[in-house]
């Protein structure tokens, strides 16, 4: 199941909403998000929902375990008892989403042949499962009290809003919430605006704009020219954006609803005007997880420029094999490491002396090469398609096929540009901060026609997943 699907926005979430809402005490609301999530969960992947938990028991009792052992002063096993939950999540994850990597690489190199069975990797098992590790870390550094409450803690780690592509939330960021929240109609009002917007960018902008992308894409590589290799790259480019961060924005707003409060995940990443700032915008719930749970205790800066360096990369090739079992995604890793490292410690002198305008194209070239990365089959097929950008292999410059593709996706690539930066929204919202009630009307109106549009594409669409399903 999918929020940008018409079931979701008319049978399920409705349902939902009026038995949360209906029923008292955080506890049975608890209980009640709970038996959704796992309904939403299974609703795709009956089997893996076993798996899920599965999850949430050893990691609730691990939890109980941790602390009875911190509160013994019993330090030695809680440490053993830590490491050994932190293991077993990750050997679960390794398992599901790298061993057919593993097993491919070995056949690769050694002169055998071991038979392996493609696994389906588990919906959002990436997500939760890191949220199980802060949860586990957190207990275990004394940062948080174990939950006894095994409902709630199912509620967190299964909770259906951000259950699928985050935000990844941190245990400790809503522990409170979890045994009291309130919802006042204010609060459901900005979450719901907060759902249409990301439901607005995902089913307006990402699946038109993707679609220009997957028409380039069917372009055979010899006959891409430079152009039609820039658009495609530029339609992807604004394709994951749009999807990731209206799959964001709805999980937020669906939090809201339900009284929670998650942390914003993009922060207009686009805007940048270096790699280092783009990755403090962008998917910052992932950057700040790596930064508390691998940067910080490999050392982080403390140690010497060597060190640091070495722990950037090493939390980079980490954030690439995050994202996918493959080699591209593990260059994609390193790729934005030794640019960050050179922007540290060589570039960002330089940098600063620049326009602000050429600092902002330095940054977003290198973020379309590194999205070449991300979207490729292979690392073989991302250099020949990096290759085409500069003309490498390329049927000229431009084409009929690249002009074509250029008309078709002018004003919906102008569109996507300016409702990537905060200019079009600070503009908007200024609408309901005004004194003026038909001002406040308009500003309704306009999410009243986001969400009419997108049902209006919804209903003659195909099934639409979100990109970051696949992670």
């Amino acid at each position: 199941m999918i929020f940008s699907s018409v079931f979701f926005l008319f049978v399920f979430l409705p349902i939902f909403l009026i038995a949360y809402h209906i029923l008292p005490f955080v506890k049975v609301k608890n209980l009640v998000l709970l038996v959704f999530s796992l309904i939403f969960y299974a609703w795709g992947e009956p089997v893996y929902v076993i798996l899920m938990l599965l999850n949430i028991a050893i990691n609730f009792v691990s939890g109980l375990e941790l602390e009875s052992y911190i509160e013994m002063k019993q330090h030695a096993k809680a440490r053993y008892a830590c490491i050994f939950t932190v293991a077993l999540n990750l050997l679960i994850l390794g398992f599901y989403k790298y061993y057919g990597f593993v097993i491919e690489n070995l056949n690769a190199v050694l002169p055998v042949d071991i038979p392996y069975r493609e696994l389906a990797l588990p919906i959002g098992i990436s997500f939760y499962t890191f949220q199980t590790l802060s949860y586990v870390i957190d207990v275990y550094r004394g940062k948080t009290r174990a939950q006894h409450d095994p409902i709630a803690f199912g509620a967190y780690i299964s909770m259906f809003p951000q259950l699928i592509a985050g935000p990844i939330v941190r245990y400790s960021d809503i522990e409170a919430q979890l045994r009291s929240r309130r919802v006042t109609l204010v609060k459901f009002g900005n979450g719901a605006m907060w759902f249409l917007r990301g439901l607005g960018k995902k089913v307006l902008i990402a699946n038109n704009i993707g679609s220009i992308y997957e028409a380039v894409m069917l372009v055979d590589a010899p006959q891409r020219s430079v152009l039609t290799a820039w658009v495609g790259c530029f339609a992807y480019t604004m394709q994951i954006y749009f999807d990731f961060s209206g799959y964001s924005d709805m999980a937020i707003g669906l939090g809201k609803m339900l009284g929670f409060d998650f942390m914003k995940n993009f922060d207009y990443p686009y805007t940048s005007k270096s790699i280092t700032e783009f990755w403090r915008r962008w998917h910052i719930s992932l950057s700040s997880w790596f930064k508390e749970y691998v940067y910080i205790p490999l050392g982080g800066n403390r140690g010497g420029t060597a060190k640091t360096i070495r722990n950037l990369m090493i939390v980079w090739a980490l954030t690439g094999l995050w994202h996918g079992a493959a080699w591209n995604f593990i260059f994609w890793g390193i790729y934005y490491g030794l640019i960050i490292c050179l922007e540290k410690y060589v570039f960002q002198k330089y940098l600063d002396r620049l326009p602000g305008i050429l600092r902002h194209i330095y940054t977003m070239v290198l973020v379309m090469i590194g999205w070449v990365l991300f979207f490729s089959p292979s690392l073989g097929s991302a250099m020949t398609y990096i290759g085409n950008l500069f003309g490498i292999g390329a049927k000229g410059l431009v084409d009929q096929t690249g002009f074509y593709f250029l008309r078709t996706s002018l004003v919906l690539g102008i569109l996507s540009v300016l409702a990537s930066t905060p200019v079009l929204y600070h503009r908007f919202s200024r609408l309901l901060h005004s004194r003026k009630r038909y001002k406040h009307v308009v500003y309704a109106m306009v999410y009243v026609g986001i969400l009419l549009i997108s049902v209006a594409y919804l209903v003659n669409d195909t099934y639409n997943p979100f990109l970051y399903f696949r992670f």
